[in-house]
């Protein structure tokens, strides 16, 4: 027997009162939902109160939430303002052994379950082998028979820019490292492009290494915005003064960040032209998406937008022809002494596909830097404050340096952070933390949740993590054994996760234009301070990292198999 939260009637603008965006009615043009602050429940317990409240923070934190758009031109939190309206009801409605069941964005129905079961399942933009391609998905987009989830867009775990910030901050401080036996940047000039949901930590990220950054941005309005919220430094639309700002600021070893207005393609090749040839390179434009995403070279946003709308197959045709070249740049660079690198946004697979395979030369960040991280079951693991109270991050940032005084890394990022990371929607934290050390970490901040020390806590982790991603251009690029495209791993995490009683478990598939390019897993848990949860922590805690672990041993990564064998993971014959 199942209840169906559509039972009620469906939501409509017309309808519902007009005071409360997002909560009472639908959200318009330049207008924010702010998630729920404070200790008081709307559901019937903080494990489905504490999920709802992840729903309304990714859109408080959202590129456009007026679309329910969290970021990427497509990734969404729920496929409609109905179906968004029917989560909310049935999250604050469904009792405590109970789940709900979520298809890529829609609500279909709640289950009883168990106390102990997840209370939301969701699987985002799953479709079958021959028929997950970028045609098929969007002849079901445009029925609203499917939405993209993105990677944490679709399953609330977003959280605004620090979500990426720290992976930015680490993988450009492994590059410096091996490239130039650096710990930092200082000195050093970057060029990449891109400010949107992704891309606004790189100057940020950049600039607190003690580097210069050059990163181009087609949107004027959306580099003002990431220069109010203190992301970049410097915002012009003049190239010849962008360019003279970073070259003084190297020249003189300063940390700088500027952003010109203008596209990508056009400052490499002026670059090159002059011979200023930056120490690294790499890009994360929206090349996920070659309709709604990637700026073509020679069309303004408007411009753009209204050949989205009169003459798709031609925008699609001139962004390719563009990425072709942006690739070709890079490439150029490379050989002119830089150090170059795919930074995970498809802009290869888009040139590959538009008939220039050779971009595949560059090497993918994950392989060239994070993979060592990632065999220990090190990665981008995240914590936010429910109640919304800052003061409950400050006491987990203290407790994160007290429980973990010897990992130079997380001591390096957790004084940074607090020095020099805005606050963004619901107060949040991430931490590069491996297994059991999330561990430690959860179940630490669940004993301070009961002695009323903070509020609720959500934990959650970006799906590029080590057992819950398979992404043959990205995460899972030249595995030693391979196994690139092999999927059965994220289908096992989420299993496992499953199993140990996550709040929240989530399976996506796609790419920003869909294409079939990955399948990943998401995971998220409530620490409301009970005993039970504090079982729950530490299964799914051990469990998520644990099968990270394996999977790379069992792809034959030394890091992996010692690990391994240290705590104990595996058949133990």
């Amino acid at each position: 027997m199942t209840t169906d939260p559509t039972t009620p009637e469906s939501v409509t603008t017309q309808r519902m009162p007009t005071d409360r965006p997002g909560i009472d009615r639908p959200i318009l043009p330049g207008e924010r939902l702010k998630a729920q602050r404070g200790l008081e429940l709307r559901a019937k317990s903080w494990r489905t109160e504490g999920l709802l409240r992840m729903l309304e923070n990714v859109l408080e934190v959202g590129e456009k939430p007026e679309e329910l758009v969290v970021y990427a031109a497509l990734g969404k939190a729920a496929r409609d303002w109905d179906s968004y309206f029917k989560i909310r009801r049935a999250l604050t409605g469904m009792d405590t052994d109970s789940t709900l069941m979520i298809q890529s964005g829609k609500p279909i129905g709640v289950f009883p379950t168990h106390s102990g079961a997840p209370r939301v399942l969701i699987a985002n933009s799953n479709l079958v082998g021959r028929w997950a391609t970028t045609e098929h998905f969007y002849e079901l987009y445009d029925k609203n028979k499917i939405a993209w989830g993105g990677l944490t867009a679709g399953c609330w775990q977003y959280i605004g820019f620090q979500g990426v910030l720290q992976g930015t901050f680490e993988t450009f401080a492994a590059a410096s490292k091996v490239h130039f036996d650096q710990d930092d940047l200082k000195g050093r000039f970057v060029f990449t492009a891109g400010l949107g949901g992704m891309g606004s930590a790189q100057p940020l990220a950049i600039w607190m290494l003690g580097g210069v950054a050059l990163v181009p941005e087609v949107n004027g309005e959306r580099a003002l915005e990431r220069q109010a919220h203190g992301l970049v430094q410097h915002v012009t639309h003049d190239l010849d003064e962008a360019i003279a700002l970073c070259t003084d600021a190297r020249a003189k070893g300063e940390a700088r960040s500027v952003t010109w207005v203008g596209n990508a393609v056009e400052a490499l090749e002026t670059l090159l032209e002059r011979g200023i040839i930056p120490d690294i390179v790499t890009d994360m434009t929206s090349a996920h998406d070659a309709l709604h995403g990637y700026q073509p070279l020679g069309l303004t946003t408007a411009q753009a937008a209204q050949m989205r709308s009169d003459d798709p197959d031609k925008l699609i045709g001139l962004a390719r022809e563009t990425m072709v070249r942006h690739v070709k740049a890079l490439l150029n660079m490379e050989d002119a002494g830089a150090v170059a690198f795919d930074y995970g946004n498809n802009l290869r697979s888009q040139a590959r596909d538009h008939g220039f395979p050779g971009g595949f030369r560059l090497k993918v960040f994950t392989e060239a830097y994070l993979r060592p991280l990632f065999s220990r079951g090190i990665g981008p693991f995240r914590w936010v404050a429910l109640s919304g109270d800052s003061a409950d991050i400050a006491y987990l940032d203290a407790l994160t340096q007290e429980l973990f005084p010897d990992d130079a890394p997380v001591q390096r990022w957790v004084r940074a952070a607090r020095l020099h990371v805005p606050e963004q929607g619901l107060p949040a934290r991430t931490a590069w933390l491996g297994h059991t050390q999330r561990t430690r970490m959860a179940l630490a901040a669940n004993a301070a949740v009961a002695r009323g020390d903070i509020g609720p806590i959500a934990f959650t982790r970006d799906h590029l993590d080590a057992g819950s991603m398979a992404h043959p251009n990205i995460m899972t690029e030249n595995l030693k054994d391979g196994t690139d495209a092999v999927s059965d791993w994220p289908l096992l995490n989420a299993l496992l996760n499953t199993a140990s009683g996550a709040d929240l478990v989530a399976i996506h598939s796609g790419g920003g234009g869909y294409a079939g390019y990955m399948t990943s897993a998401g995971v998220t848990c409530i620490a409301d301070g009970s005993e039970e949860t504090a079982g729950r922590l530490e299964r799914v805690m051990n469990a998520d990292t644990g099968w990270g672990v394996l999977r790379y041993a069992d792809a034959g990564y030394g890091e992996a198999e010692e690990t391994k064998k240290r705590e104990g993971l595996g058949l133990g014959f």
